[in-house]
């Protein structure tokens, strides 16, 4: 099975080493001159420049240049792409309707990755047409399973609400790690002292979380005792109306990803 990854940038390299680690027959196709090289220091198999070089050898064709890109790469490819060949995408925004119809290909798999994929903690939301078979759709969980984990969905607007819950959720992550930070700091520690601290809470709290059936309300409930302190700061988070507040952003990045599958 040739793998032919079309886009060098971080996703595209995410990609590539993470089925290289598991053995896969991997090649990459990139337009700039300066990441080629890189790409050819960095990653031990082949390198293209050109598309009539590469695509129509490959059996799954992954997708992974910036959206905006999209058109002019379905112009560079389409006369090189055969309708047995499996494209997985992981372009945002870009539907399978519009692949389908730009490149005159019905096996088409979409789907949202997220950064920590990275580092093999990623986790993917992805859906298919029905012209894949379920040989096909093993397969491509395998290769995302190389990334962290994947979430199969049986209908394309889930890949929107994933993006809004896992594609931009470490940002989330980041976002309440960075306020509690400056709590701390504010507190009297150093910025090392902070990172640390609130590093290790969430580490510890996800590891907690991982390894138990229980979920976040029971945990909740072991952490603040009656009258203590926890208690008090989930009560100022009520106040606040924190959940809310968080409910909220969600459903706003479901929405703008709406948008952008629909521009």
């Amino acid at each position: 099975m040739k793998i032919l990854i079309i886009g060098g940038g971080n996703m595209g390299l995410t990609f590539a080493r993470s089925f290289l680690r598991s053995r896969y027959d991997v090649r990459v196709l990139e337009k700039q001159a300066a990441r080629v090289e890189f790409l050819r220091e960095e990653l031990a198999t082949p390198i293209f420049d050109t598309p009539e070089s590469c695509v129509p050898e490959a059996d799954i064709i992954v997708l992974a240049v910036k959206p905006q890109s999209a058109q002019a790469l379905f112009d560079e490819i389409r006369a090189y792409v055969a309708a047995d060949q499996l494209i997985l995408t992981i372009m945002a925004g870009v539907s399978i309707e519009t692949i389908r119809r730009a490149l005159n290909t019905p096996k088409i798999i979409r789907a949202m990755p997220n950064l920590p994929a990275q580092i093999g903690e990623g986790m993917s939301v992805y859906t298919s047409t029905d012209e894949v078979t379920r040989i096909e759709l093993v397969m491509v969980q395998n290769l995302l399973n190389t990334t962290g984990k994947a979430l199969f969905v049986n209908q394309e607007r889930f890949i929107d609400a994933g993006t809004a819950i896992s594609g931009s959720g470490p940002a989330y992550v980041f976002f309440f790690m960075q306020a509690l930070q400056q709590a701390a700091i504010d507190m009297g520690f150093t910025a090392t002292q902070a990172q640390l601290l609130v590093g290790q809470t969430f580490r510890g709290a996800i590891h907690l979380f991982e390894q138990s059936d229980a979920d976040c309300r029971t945990w909740i409930a072991k952490v603040a005792s009656k009258g203590g302190t926890t208690e008090r700061a989930l009560q100022s988070f009520e106040a606040h109306r924190l959940a809310e507040a968080i409910k909220a952003g969600a459903q706003a990045a479901l929405a703008r990803a709406i948008e952008l599958s629909r521009m």
